[in-house]
């Protein structure tokens, strides 16, 4: 599973105040709690500012390279935003994110070929969201192969079927979960990834929810999550369903993951 540490986000409450603050510190501290904890990418977002984000965005990955020099998934919906943060950036980047938007995709095709970046693409295109799982299929279907054509490898693509709350429509899982098998099934080489934890918006004991459709996911191609890696649960999960879901060879993952005491009080 490969683990987009999603913490670092501006929208957050102690984020935005440790920016506005420069609470270097606080950043630092939580940016190699992250790596420790098994993310390969640490999202960074300095989206909340929107009149100096490019300041503040160049601001947190300076002060994130001070203490670890862990890929970075820069993550705006600004493209002046998308072009610093890949600038500063440094190995093999991801972009968060891309999607079928005529306009999205005309800006940041050129940050994408320039920088070589991995990317998170997103199955929406100007009609906006749509209860019509056919139609999600076919955006990301469609996306993938756009990409392809511009050049981008396909084990650099990310797709993300926009998973939503179930609490609002009991479809959306379930819907999701198809979406995932069949690119799966279509594109092998290409990743899946999700902002997991928008499955259970609204819902109470919102981990448990999170916990359970991670393990479903996984059995159906789910390969990549933008999670919280602090979550010991989470990332337990993670380990017991990719064995059960035969990629793990051996085991050897989750036999590794106890001997390092990442499974303590789970069982």
């Amino acid at each position: 599973m490969l683990v987009i540490g999603e913490l670092l986000n501006s929208t957050r409450k102690q984020i935005r105040k440790a920016v506005e603050e420069k609470d270097a510190a606080f950043l630092q501290d939580l940016a190699k709690k992250e790596v420790a904890a098994g993310a390969n990418w640490i999202d960074v977002n300095a989206g909340a500012f929107a009149a100096d984000e490019v300041e503040k965005l160049t601001w947190m990955i300076q002060t994130i390279r001070e203490v670890t020099d862990a890929p970075l998934s820069i993550d705006s919906p600004r493209p002046a935003a998308v072009e610093q943060g890949l600038s500063l950036a440094g190995k093999d980047p991801l972009l968060n994110s891309i999607t079928a938007e005529a306009d999205r995709y005309r800006r940041l095709i050129p940050f994408i070929k320039r920088y070589g970046t991995r990317v998170v693409a997103l199955s929406m295109d100007d009609g906006g969201m749509t209860d019509d799982m056919g139609k999600v299929f076919a955006v990301a279907d469609g996306l993938i192969k756009r990409l392809e054509d511009d050049g981008v490898p396909p084990d650099h693509i990310f797709v993300d079927p926009l998973i939503r709350p179930v609490s609002t429509n009991s479809a959306y899982a379930v819907g999701a979960l198809e979406i995932l098998q069949r690119i799966t099934a279509s594109h092998p080489s290409v990743h899946k990834t999700c902002g997991l934890s928008n499955v259970s918006y609204g819902l109470p004991k919102r981990r448990l929810v999170n916990q359970v459709f991670m393990a479903m996911a996984i059995t159906m191609g789910l390969d990549s999550a933008i999670i919280d890696p602090l979550d010991a649960r989470m990332m337990a999960t993670v380990f017991a369903a990719e064995a059960l879901a035969g990629r793990d060879q051996f085991c050897m993952g989750y036999i590794a993951a106890e001997r390092e005491g990442r499974l303590e009080g789970m069982g």
